[in-house]
């Protein structure tokens, strides 16, 4: 996690310095939604792979979610590459709303399975140590999530990272929760000494879809558990002429994409400036 966090560290201090191309990109990207409710996440990998090589300067990165990781053994989206020591990592990027948010598929189900292997109420520190520490969660650490989330309604988006080492040392009750109450597979609930939510591992089964499996949070109420990169939440804007630039591209002629391309950049160039 070494690398991933320093590039972190980087991202925040682009942020810190610049917020309104941080935000200017954000816009962008969830302008998407107004093409389509899912169409945003699938742009905001490449979207993201072009932020890091136009403006952190110490990084480059590359597109491989439809590609190298399209057999799901993986769940990265992009590869980074740091320009100075060489090194690269994968990122997983995730565009949600705010709320419920899937840190790791759990395609196997081995979460789950380790946790049925227990009883349904487990308090005791060592134990439940050694099942975050143990193998059917190890997954979870090798996993670089960037979540970009969003308030629609109020127009507000941020960067929030979940601290999962933080999550590990905190986790005081490991519950089973049954299936009901709009729920159609059970869960395992994980909340602090205070009784506080922080995860969950919902059922893994083979009739369980994406969204009743894996290990999952929620940016609303496990708001201690989550680092926000921009800061706290800033306000983005629907940017209607990208909606049309998109519309007459997917309409025009490859020259045409080329000549606009050159437009673009001098726009870029112009944000660098500023």
């Amino acid at each position: 996690m070494g690398k991933y966090n320093e590039f972190l560290k980087r991202f925040k201090l682009l942020n810190e310095k610049n917020q309104f191309i941080v935000a200017n990109t954000l816009s962008n990207i969830f302008t998407m939604r107004e093409i389509g409710n899912k169409t945003h996440g699938d742009l905001a990998e490449v979207g993201i792979v072009e932020f890091i090589n136009q403006f952190m300067y110490d990084y480059k990165s590359k597109h491989v979610g439809k590609s190298l990781f399209r057999a799901k053994n993986h769940e990265e989206d992009i590869v980074v590459q740091s320009e100075i020591s060489k090194e690269k990592f994968s990122v997983s990027i995730k565009a949600y709303g705010d709320g419920p948010l899937q840190l790791s598929t759990d395609k196997n189900s081995l979460m789950f399975a380790e946790l049925e292997k227990h009883s349904e109420l487990i308090t005791d520190k060592d134990k439940i140590d050694s099942i975050l520490n143990g193998e059917a969660f190890k997954s979870i650490e090798s996993i670089n999530l960037l979540p970009l989330i969003y308030r629609e309604k109020e127009m507000e988006c941020n960067i929030l990272v979940f601290d999962f080492e933080k999550a590990k040392e905190e986790t005081a009750k490991i519950e089973y929760v049954s299936s009901g109450n709009g729920r159609k597979h059970p869960i395992y609930k994980f909340t602090n000494s205070k009784g506080d939510y922080i995860f969950e591992v919902r059922y893994g089964g083979a009739s369980a879809n994406a969204l009743q499996r894996g290990m999952w949070t929620n940016t609303k109420n496990a708001t201690n558990y989550f680092f926000s990169i921009t800061g706290g939440w800033i306000n983005y804007k629907i940017n209607e002429d990208l909606v049309k630039l998109i519309m007459l591209a997917l309409n025009s002629t490859k020259a045409a994409h080329v000549e606009s391309s050159i437009i673009l950049q001098k726009g870029i160039e112009e944000l660098k400036k500023k």
